[in-house]
């Protein structure tokens, strides 16, 4: 069984931080690009960020440019979204998705192959 398990979401305050971690199970992580994607209620999913599987090359929408931080651990088979000076807009469900061996496009959610379940991300006072 392929599966991809999302953790690390919660509740926090603007302006704090947050560390989302995807640990892939039943397939060898090196070999994918890995997605973080959102949504929001009424909003349609979106790209955030990519780390791809060849050379580590990683993308991040402009939205979360400068804030967020993708990076791999391929001894742990996890990925990890380092999320920085959060923002009320930046709360959504966070999934985590796998490409094999890469997406057609990095933050196109079709390009996808696997996904978890979800994290919930509440940026609130």
């Amino acid at each position: 069984q392929l599966q991809l398990v999302e953790s690390g979401g919660g509740l926090v305050q603007p302006g704090g931080s947050l560390r989302l971690s995807c640990a892939a199970s039943g397939f060898t992580l090196d070999y994918y690009a890995i997605g973080w994607f959102r949504q929001a209620p009424g909003k349609e999913r979106e790209g955030v960020s990519c780390i791809s599987s060849s050379d580590g090359s990683t993308y991040y929408a402009d939205s979360v440019k400068g804030r967020f931080t993708i990076s791999r651990d391929n001894a742990k088979n996890t990925v990890y979204l380092q999320m920085n000076s959060l923002k009320p807009e930046d709360t959504a469900v966070y999934y985590c998705a796998a490409a094999y061996p890469s997406p057609s496009s990095e933050l196109l959610d079709t390009s996808y192959d696997y996904w978890g379940q979800g994290t919930q991300v509440t940026v609130s006072s």
